[in-house]
């Protein structure tokens, strides 16, 4: 039963990572993984063929016959992994619902003033810039798409588009590893207790600087970079795009989801709630905003809160909800034991890769290089599952960064790079080609500047 319960995961995962090819939600599977194994482990504990243990390593088993104490025991163990689910899933929401309200109410749409540059290689700058910010402060996935949405109505041709559209994934998937609202794996490992948002930026801040710089000085070298952009002139003036409310949606909901680490800093409460009271502040000025002046009653439903909730990708959420449930499943599930302790089937499986591979700096390196060709969502929550460092240990920083920034390495390893490939029709083997060594140059340099800090400032 246990080998069919790891063969379940295997699967889903399998599944996951052949979303295009099976044209297959990977929510799908995702959810069907999830809610398998903690049917066949529940079904497994019941029937006293394996034991169960939680987040501070109480084992529970029926082996001797039912007991109230364990039977509650296991009961507990999903809940708990349950709430800690629940806190990352409606961080997410609240997050998705203040960008789309203020894509609602077109405040993106004032970036396009500060894309002004002719020249290539100023241009190339600029939107590497915007999608190194911007996916810190909206997260990597958003800004990648408003960014590649406004190259469409700057660049004519396709054929240039697709370099500017690459280099802004792997500026975005750089920006979003050093901060903890940037990523929803650094998003993870925040809510989860692994890092704290300070500890983040500031040992991050610097190697994600190099992931980023290094290919862009790099690219701008390279010939369709260089020269005088071909810029289309819009039909419409910028100014008529824009809405009165454009502005004051824009700076509300960039402060207000930058607030979330205040709030937590103040309160001591977890983020999900700082998340959840921004989302409050920006619902609630959109109330009384005027998009236009004299707009009718029958209208106003197109600025609403309602609408934005409507376009959040509710399958996404899902997603992490089946992965994180599958992920739960593999921690609880007692697979061994170490110096004669029992350990769940994660922890038994980071204990034997520190066996084969003693150098934590290497198999964190290696894990960034994977996510790439596998989603880096569950395999940040494995990681969380399989070690124990402490808050802000160097482990969890450099686990960011590589999860964070090894998914540039090819088109479909982040869900910034699914999503340009998606909008510029972005060809996988053209990627492979041309803009993966470039990545891969980035990730190194990164990973090895902070494998510097680590060892002279850390130690």
């Amino acid at each position: 039963m246990t080998t069919f319960i790891i063969l379940i995961f295997v699967i889903g995962y399998l599944a996951i990572t052949l979303e295009h090819p099976l044209k297959l939600d990977k929510a799908v599977p995702a959810l069907l993984m999830g809610t398998l194994m903690w049917a066949l482990l529940s079904i497994g504990f019941n029937q006293s063929w394996f034991d169960v243990i939680n987040y501070k390593g109480e084992v529970f088993s029926l082996a001797e016959g039912y007991s109230e104490t364990e039977a509650y025991g296991f009961k507990k163990n999903l809940m708990h992994h349950f709430s800690k689910i629940g806190e990352i899933l409606f961080f997410l929401i609240g997050a998705m619902t203040i960008v789309e309200i203020v894509d609602l109410h077109r405040g993106f749409g004032i970036i396009k003033k500060v894309i002004k540059p002719k020249s290539k290689q100023r241009l190339l700058w600029v939107l590497g810039i915007l999608a190194f910010v911007l996916s810190a402060i909206i997260d990597n996935l958003t800004a990648t798409i408003i960014l590649i949405t406004l190259l469409r109505k700057i660049l004519a041709k396709h054929q240039y588009r697709v370099w500017y559209a690459a280099m802004i994934i792997i500026a975005a998937n750089a920006g979003g590893a050093w901060s903890p609202i940037g990523d929803v794996t650094t998003t993870m490992l925040w809510i989860g207790g692994k890092v704290t948002a300070v500890g983040l930026s500031e040992y991050l801040i610097i190697p994600s600087l190099a992931c980023f710089v290094v290919p862009f000085f790099i690219a701008t070298k390279l010939k369709p970079f260089r020269g005088r952009a071909i810029r289309k002139e819009l039909i419409i003036d910028e100014d008529t795009e824009r809405l009165l409310s454009s502005k004051t949606m824009l700076y509300v909901g960039l402060g207000a989801i930058v607030f979330v680490p205040i709030f937590k800093m103040i309160t001591g409460l977890p983020p999900y709630l700082g998340m959840m009271f921004s989302l409050g502040l920006v619902w609630l000025v959109s109330e009384y905003v005027k998009p236009v002046k004299n707009l009718p009653s029958n209208q106003k439903y197109r600025y609403s809160t309602h609408k934005a909730l409507s376009k959040i990708e509710f399958s996404s959420i899902l997603f992490f909800l089946g992965i994180l449930l599958a992920v739960a499943a593999l921690e609880s599930l007692v697979f061994g034991s170490i110096s004669g302790v029992e350990v769940g089937t994660l922890r038994y499986a980071a204990e034997s890769i520190s066996n084969a591979i003693p150098n934590m700096d290497v198999v964190v390196i290696l894990l960034g290089m994977l996510s790439a060709l596998i989603d880096n969502v569950p395999m940040v929550a494995a990681t969380m599952g399989m070690y124990t460092f402490e808050v802000d240990s160097p482990v969890w920083h450099f686990i960011a960064y590589s999860a964070g920034t090894g998914g540039s390495l090819l088109v479909i390893g982040s869900a910034a790079g699914v999503a340009a490939m998606g909008i510029e029709k972005i060809d996988f083997i053209w990627y492979l080609k041309k803009i993966t060594w470039l990545a891969l140059v980035g990730f190194l340099a990164g990973a090895g500047i902070f494998v510097f800090i680590e060892y002279f400032f850390y130690n």
